[in-house]
């Protein structure tokens, strides 16, 4: 029975873990009331404490946690102990860890979604008011496309890491201020430079944000463009927006409020690419019409940003890395309550159309209808009235 202590350990740990998160699920009512907003408090106590040094505590913390059980595997064989009781004791200590990440941030996939923390109505919407948004955001970065700076390629050329992720949070901050959204009031603290890039970069990860340290992280490898949107969206999990497609709105809100034209920019450039995915993805020939149309509209410049993007990402990523990445994270997401898995990143088009709908084409209708005159002759045909 003593060999199987350690099992029984981690089995007892899971199960509080279990616990927990039937628990998150089956109240999210009073989880969405409570817990984001203490556990909000204690990411900024962290990041505070973290914040102290450059490097990333976790990755420090995973390496000691490495060291410490591939040397005491070493002395267990040494002392011809046994392996399989040793084993038992490993899996507790990593149930551990997964309780602890569990109970001080990830129920956070159980809170009400962004849209009902920001008032915003989502609602199903037509083929033709996707098209819309995706020209919409399409006209955008063909605007912004031709106002940052660019390298003597014609790329862009955004300043140094630490600029723009000491100046990230401004985005938010107008949200909270000026926007009265008090879901985004939590540290905008710079975001961290993530280590071991290259590993990452080959699997296709552009950032990470760890709860139990408070830290948030983006990969410096990624071009520039996606820079300030990664860092957003790195923040936004910080700040206990938990699901992907919420933290992606959350980043292109903060984004295309930003003061600086390279965040904006970013905003309207991820936007346009998720949307035009999406529409791609439909299989009518409505869809692909629509499709064709608004590709024909991406400016030079734009383009050359798009292909520079792919580029990048088809040139250092590895299959193999990405396809194991992938199916690690999805499995994370699905076990965690997004029960989109990775399919979650992109199901913030429907968040982009519903906001497109409701703060631009509803304000254009009000305001035509505001400024309709019934006695204006110009505006009313009275021949036919006798």
């Amino acid at each position: 029975m003593k060999y199987w202590f350690g099992y029984l350990t981690a089995a007892i740990i899971g199960t509080i873990t279990w616990v927990l998160m039937q628990f998150g699920q089956r109240f999210t009512t009073l989880v969405d009331m409570v817990y984001p907003y203490v556990i909000r408090t204690l990411q900024d106590i962290l990041a505070q404490w973290s914040g102290s040094v450059d490097f990333l505590l976790w990755q420090l913390l995973a390496v000691a946690l490495a060291v410490v059980i591939l040397a005491s595997l070493a002395a267990v064989i040494a002392a011809k102990k046994s392996i399989v009781a040793w084993g038992g004791w490993v899996l507790s200590v990593l149930s551990l860890v997964y309780l602890l990440h569990t109970a001080l941030w990830g129920l956070n996939y159980y809170a009400g979604p962004l849209a009902e923390d920001i008032r915003m109505e989502v609602s199903q919407y037509t083929l033709e008011e996707l098209a819309e948004a995706t020209e919409f955001y399409r006209d955008k970065a063909n605007i912004l496309c031709e106002q940052v700076d660019r390298d003597g390629s014609g790329n862009v050329d955004y300043p140094e890491f630490e600029v723009l992720a000491d100046r990230a949070g401004l985005g938010f901050q107008e949200l909270v201020y000026e926007h009265s959204y008090p879901i985004f009031a939590g540290s905008t603290l710079p975001v961290k430079k993530l280590g071991w890039a290259d590993m990452y970069t080959s699997m296709g990860i552009t950032g990470v944000t760890f709860g139990l340290t408070g830290e948030a992280a983006v990969n410096p490898q990624i071009p520039d463009i996606l820079l300030p949107f990664t860092m957003s969206h790195e923040m936004a999990h910080r700040m206990c927006i938990a699901s992907e497609k919420d933290a992606n709105f959350a980043a292109f809100l903060a984004c295309s409020v930003h003061p600086d034209v390279e965040f904006e920019y970013s905003a309207y450039f991820m936007a346009y690419r998720y949307c035009i995915n999406s529409l791609g993805s439909v299989k009518t020939v409505s869809a692909a019409e629509y499709t064709a149309r608004i590709r024909e509209g991406v400016s030079g410049r734009l383009q050359q940003d798009l292909d520079h993007y792919n580029r990048f990402f088809s040139a250092n990523q590895d299959a193999a890395a990405k396809k194991i990445a992938d199916t690690a994270n999805d499995t994370y997401l699905r076990t965690s309550g997004e029960s989109s898995g990775i399919a979650s990143y992109s199901e913030v088009t429907d968040l982009l159309v519903n906001w497109h709908i409701q703060e631009v084409v509803l304000p254009a209708i009000a305001e035509e209808e505001s400024h309709f005159d019934p006695y204006d002759e110009t505006q009313v045909d009275i021949s036919d009235i006798r």
